[in-house]
């Protein structure tokens, strides 16, 4: 096993970038400028993303698209749970919400729109279950209902989005608990019931590294790289408030872009080498998979876990960010319909990614 982590190691020269983790450890003990530790912590999730990637890709082949998809998404996802409740017991709320939408438009504009674009490239099209991609597409969109009601209410009952009831907290609390009750019963589906429908056709061979991991060897990589992740991610987040400011950003573009897309760095890099591979039901799997349980499983369990600590966070988001995932949610929709993707359908989707990260950045402080 020891041979393999080695191997995993020393198989990319993207690797030497690990040497920026330390660095940034080191910049935060000596109190340095937020800017550098800023990007220390940024570089060191690079290659962490492309181990994390390496391990999954083994465990995939051995497991199937599904469960590889499926296991990617969690992965990714775990650590940005974990960085979202230290900045929910700082009291970082409005940037914990927009990491969450933020995340969700991420993975559905940036990481499928670069994975259709990159996959795409020197190809007519490449194939995928229209059927599963459409399950998860309609998950989005419930998603999205149940995030946009307590908006809803706030806006209708309260008369505006930045006040907040008991009865408001209790309202996001109950939608918590169904939007979890739905992602129980989506891994049903997607992993018992109706695996055969992520499965879908077309798709090459993984690339030999020149040597073969075990799934011990996979497992035990995926988790440290996963736990080094975490550390480099809060380093990040912890510093990413400050070395915004001096950029001029506003809590929502930090939120809302800058943590959703580093925080999702893992994701981002293995869909987009499995779509070259014209493995994009794989990579369909990875970004959806990352989109339903951020939406499904992590603001939910967010929400949850405001209740415990005391300090309730409801589901009211910024109105740009509910609108930015409606885009995202129909754009995705539409793409996914016929089980057919290419370069162009991929320029799409990060036009529009674009459009609402710019449209973000010129957005004053709302509330």
């Amino acid at each position: 096993m020891l041979a393999e982590l080695l191997g995993a190691l020393t198989g990319s020269r993207t690797n030497l970038l690990l040497i920026f983790l330390p660095l940034a450890i080191g910049l935060e003990l000596a109190h340095a400028s937020e800017t550098w530790v800023f990007i220390a912590a940024a570089l060191s999730i690079v290659p962490l993303a492309s181990l994390i990637g390496e391990g999954t890709e083994a465990v995939a082949t051995r497991v199937g698209p599904g469960i590889g998809g499926l296991l990617n998404a969690t992965f990714g996802n775990g650590a940005e749970l974990l960085i979202a409740g230290f900045a929910l017991e700082a009291g970082l709320v409005d940037v914990v919400k927009a990491s969450v939408a933020g995340s969700i438009l991420g993975n559905t504009l940036l990481v499928l729109g670069a994975a259709m674009f990159l996959g795409g490239l020197g190809r007519t099209s490449q194939t995928f279950s229209a059927t599963g991609a459409s399950a998860k597409s309609l998950s989005l969109f419930l998603a999205v209902a149940g995030l946009t009601m307590p908006a809803v209410f706030d806006m209708t009952v309260l008369g505006s989005l930045d006040r907040s009831s008991l009865a408001l907290d209790e309202l996001s609390l109950a939608t918590a608990l169904v939007l979890l009750g739905v992602y129980v019963a989506g891994l049903i589906f997607s992993l018992r019931t109706h695996a055969d429908m992520f499965i879908g056709a077309g798709g090459e061979a993984a690339d030999d590294h020149g040597y073969a991991m075990s799934m011990n060897g996979a497992v035990v990589l995926l988790a440290i790289s996963t736990a080094l992740t975490a550390v480099a991610a809060e380093l990040l987040v912890g510093a990413v408030e400050g070395a915004a400011r001096a950029l001029g950003m506003t809590d929502l573009f930090i939120g809302f872009i800058v943590v959703a897309v580093v925080g999702n760095a893992a994701e981002h890099y293995s869909a987009i080498i499995f779509a070259r591979k014209n493995q994009m039901q794989l990579a369909i799997n990875i970004a959806k998979d990352s989109s339903v349980q951020i939406a499904l499983l992590v603001a939910p369990v967010l929400v949850i876990m405001s209740w415990i600590i005391g300090r309730p966070m409801n589901l009211v988001f910024n109105p740009f960010e509910l609108f930015g995932l409606g885009l995202a949610v129909f754009a995705v929709t539409f793409v996914s319909l016929d089980g057919e993707s290419n370069w162009f359908e991929g320029l799409l989707l990060l036009a529009l990614y674009l459009i609402v990260g710019m449209t973000t950045y010129f957005v004053p402080v709302l509330r």
